[in-house]
């Protein structure tokens, strides 16, 4: 028999209730992720005899999480376009409860390093997510909806690395079981609350070959719409975030003497500032601003940011720096609401799933040039300034991506009127 399919006003109220859903999700997963962020340098070490060897066997580690979930992203975002959201939020919450659990019961490095590329092929939650809310939010609201997961994701990591720097100075492993928990309490609440978020009529059959492609999938990515180029700015800022988040709690812990308690507060605060932007000043700044003028300050802003982080000879100087780079947490998400806003409805989950192939990427690479150069320094006096040169590093490649996002933006005005008048329009009437 077959049953009447929803009117449209009902699917449509359904599918908004479900911002609030994918909220809850992102904010449970990304707790569980930073819960492991203070203490996952420090587990490497534990079997490492100097610096030096834990930050190559560190590079190694966050290599091999990034570089299967290269691979994994575009094929998982293929299969939440033609089977749902909701099935592949699944999929990963199960890896990253595996990741967990195996990675607090390793062993040796070889284990760690396999686990974590287990963990990377399953996992690629953020891109779904991504999907979710793209599905859910008509085009004029996706920059805010945007801004609101990027809260998500800072609200994880306010709580997260706190709690996790807490256990771990009780029990290095413990932080671990914690996250696992954590992911088993997701796909828990997956099953039995999360809505699907896209409808029969808009799934559509995989492209193996584009889907097996990660490479194929970046293709694709750069044909969007006359905004291609925007990809080099994602790209070459988030090799600068990566580096970044590979680089933090060691470099603190070498110049500072930060163990896993100071290194998860001072990812608090990061977390504070990422809600506060995008949580609550975000509409404001695309009102003010536009999405375009937004991703280039934000990225000159950030650019700033890495260098005095460089600069840094005391512990306080992160957090003021930290506190004065307000603009630079809503860049990505203006820059990520024209990348959308030119994709077709039916193609966002391999869209978002290609940028966050672009992203693991970055995450591959990133190591491979972290880990070096912080080896390299890892030897010298903690005041002396050559120890913060993955921090040079990064501040050089957001201003070559604040440079090539203020050249395009100023070339292609005409290209991007609608994405951008789409992306910065927030009505006041909005609502989650």
């Amino acid at each position: 028999m077959n049953h009447p399919a929803p009117a449209p006003e009902q699917q449509s109220k359904g599918r908004s209730a479900g911002i609030g859903f994918i909220m809850i999700t992102v904010l449970i997963d990304m707790i569980s992720i930073g819960l492991i962020i203070p203490v996952l340098p420090a587990l490497v070490g534990s079997f490492t005899r100097n610096p030096v060897e834990q930050a190559w066997w560190y590079g190694a580690v966050a290599f091999a999480f990034g570089f299967a979930n290269f691979i994994g992203s575009p094929l998982l975002g293929a299969l939440s376009d033609r089977y749902g959201r909701r099935p592949v939020l699944l999929l990963g919450f199960c890896g990253l409860a595996l990741n967990f659990f195996a990675t607090a019961l390793a062993t040796s490095l070889w284990m760690l390093v396999a686990v974590r590329l287990v963990g990377g092929a399953m996992q690629a939650n953020a891109a779904v997510a991504n999907a979710y809310v793209a599905d859910i939010t008509p085009p004029e609201q996706r920059a805010r909806r945007f801004g609101m997961l990027g809260a998500m994701f800072g609200m994880g990591f306010i709580l997260g690395p706190v709690m996790g720097g807490i256990l771990g100075a009780i029990n290095l492993h413990l932080p671990f079981f914690a996250a696992g928990s954590l992911a088993i309490l997701n796909w828990l609440y997956g099953y039995f609350v999360l809505p699907e978020s896209l409808p029969l009529e808009r799934r559509k059959p995989i492209q193996w070959r584009t889907a097996v492609n990660p490479v194929a999938s970046l293709r694709k990515l750069n044909q969007l719409k006359g905004v291609g180029p925007l990809v080099a700015v994602i790209a070459l800022a988030s090799l600068a975030q990566f580096i970044l988040h590979t680089s933090w709690v060691l470099s603190n812990s070498f110049r500072f003497g930060w163990g896993p308690g100071e290194n998860g507060w001072s990812l608090f605060a990061v977390g504070v500032m990422s809600v506060i932007v995008q949580g609550f000043l975000l509409k404001h700044f695309l009102r003010w601003f536009g999405a375009r003028k937004l991703a280039a300050i934000g990225l000159a802003s950030g650019a700033v940011a890495y260098f005095l982080w460089g600069m840094a000879t005391q512990g306080w100087m992160m957090y003021a720096v930290i506190g004065c780079n307000v603009l630079a947490f809503g860049a990505m998400a203006a820059v990520q609401s024209l990348i959308s806003n030119s994709a077709e409805a039916h193609n966002q989950g391999q869209t978002m799933g290609a940028v966050s192939s672009l992203n693991s990427l970055m995450a591959v690479l990133a190591p491979m040039l972290g880990a070096p150069l912080l080896a390299t320094v890892s030897h010298l006096p903690p005041h002396d300034w050559r120890v913060g040169a993955p921090f040079f590093f990064c501040a050089a490649l957001q201003a070559a991506a604040a440079v090539l996002a203020m050249r395009y933006l100023m070339t292609h005005k005409a290209t991007l009127a609608a994405a951008a008048a789409a992306a910065s329009s927030v009505p006041d009437s909005a609502t989650p």
